[in-house]
């Protein structure tokens, strides 16, 4: 009989940094669900190359309601779950005192609520088999800031000490929970950014370059593997050197 395929979780997993984790790791040998609130034209085309390993279901994770029923949903349809990468977020931009409330609001509720609840749904089919591997995707500007990104970095850096806390509650049952924090990545977002700002990130960054998606991925994929099976409540950094 064929060996079941570990299923992990992957949210925002329809574009950019996400499908570039959810990719990554169906080819390491899992079975990623991809949460987004809809199908991207790039994720069909991974679906297409990869088959059942790669799997989308529809979720607004704003609509923090409905994300109980989701996951469990998700339980009875594929089985117990191995991993969770809470990778979807907002990066709204905008100085606080001029930032409306709803957008503030929108920000803090699918940032960290979101994650906060996905991970306690997640938790409870983890338990049973005592085993299981969160990875909370965070940013620099969690410890570094950046102006006009007081909101966001607030978000982040609470999720980094949810990290560390929800490991100490949930080692003991053979469960890891760590963070990535990414630096500016070369993605479409960093792509709008004017030749002059790019230039002073990649002058910043010890290596002289921005980090890519598939880097970031790499230590999402570390993070799940039996190779860090000692390793939780930490926040691994890849941005370059960015921070150094």
């Amino acid at each position: 009989m064929a060996e079941q395929l570990r299923n992990v979780l992957v949210t925002g997993g329809s574009r950019g940094l996400g499908l570039a984790i959810a990719t990554r790791l169906v080819a390491c040998g899992y079975r990623v669900i991809v949460l987004a609130r809809s199908e991207s034209a790039e994720l069909r085309a991974a679906m297409a190359a990869h088959g059942e390993a790669l799997v989308f279901q529809a979720c607004d994770l704003a609509d923090t309601a409905g994300i109980g029923a989701v996951v469990g949903d998700l339980r009875r349809r594929v089985g117990p779950f191995y991993g969770l990468v809470n990778n979807a977020g907002l990066g709204t931009a905008g100085l606080l005192s001029m930032m409306r409330d709803a957008d503030i609001e929108a920000l803090i509720r699918l940032n960290t609520l979101a994650p906060i609840l996905l991970a306690k749904y997640v938790v409870r089919s983890m338990m049973s088999g005592r085993e299981g591997r969160i990875v909370n995707i965070s940013s620099i500007v969690a410890v570094s800031g950046y102006k006009a990104l007081s909101v966001y970095s607030a978000t982040k850096a609470s999720l980094e000490g949810f990290t560390r806390s929800l490991a100490r509650e949930v080692g003991q049952l053979g469960i890891t929970v760590n963070a990535v924090a990414p630096g500016f990545v070369d993605t479409a977002m960093t792509h709008a950014l004017s030749d002059s700002e790019r230039e002073k990130i990649t002058h910043r960054s010890a290596l002289r370059r921005m980090a890519e998606p598939d880097d970031v991925a790499g230590a999402v994929e570390y993070l799940l593997s039996d190779k860090a099976r000692n390793i939780t409540g930490i926040t691994l950094t890849v941005d370059a050197g960015n921070t150094a």
